[in-house]
């Protein structure tokens, strides 16, 4: 009897000792993986102002008639985010209500740009309850920007360098050009790229 005993406390430990094993080849394999998938972030496209590059400063008209200069410095506000949308664009109207939020937690200033008809733009300003942002409705930002996807972000500092910038379409995105602006690099995905090649 006694011999069981032992014999069964010495298979016990033997098999917790084995899930110990296990349980830290599972987490190394985590790990792994972890490194291995790329976090999503705002994807950069080729053309427009470099980041790290001063915005243009444009001479634009919101839909409620002010006159507005658009990039270049903007004293008293360290980060603002200009969100190109259209009330077309089924992605837009999914990212409005996630920007809003990622500017009210991230205390940045939002300013809306379309290029689309005013009617129907006042229309998304209504339906997305956006009437106390700013919207810029004309082709000028965009041209400047050279923005050709939508919805497409791009994260200003007081001084109006281009911090980030890359379509987006979720909050993970946005949240994506704060990131890159707080590591120094352009877009998560270089920071990425950079690991793999140190990593190689």
């Amino acid at each position: 009897m006694m011999t069981a005993l032992i014999v069964g406390q010495v298979l016990a430990w033997i098999v917790i000792l084995a899930l110990v094993v296990a349980l830290l080849a599972l987490a190394r394999q985590v790990g792994v993986l972890h490194m291995r998938v790329a976090p999503a972030g705002a994807l950069q496209t080729s053309g427009g102002p470099a980041v790290g590059g001063k915005a243009p400063a444009v001479s634009a008209t919101t839909l409620d008639g002010q006159d507005i200069v658009v990039g270049g410095p903007a004293s008293g506000v360290p980060l603002r985010l200009l969100l190109f949308v259209s009330a077309t664009c089924p992605l837009c109207k999914a990212i409005i209500p996630a920007a809003r939020s990622f500017v009210r937690d991230e205390r940045v200033e939002l300013t809306f740009v379309g290029d689309d008809d005013a009617s129907v733009q006042r229309g998304l300003v209504e339906a997305q309850g956006l009437a106390s942002y700013r919207f810029v409705n004309g082709p000028q930002v965009g041209q400047a920007f050279e923005v050709a996807k939508l919805p497409y972000a791009v994260l200003l500092d007081a001084d109006g360098a281009i911090l980030s910038k890359g379509l987006v379409n979720s909050r993970e995105h946005l949240e994506s050009l704060i990131v890159a602006h707080e590591m120094g690099v352009a877009t998560v995905q270089d920071y990425i790229s950079r690991l793999r090649v140190e990593a190689a």
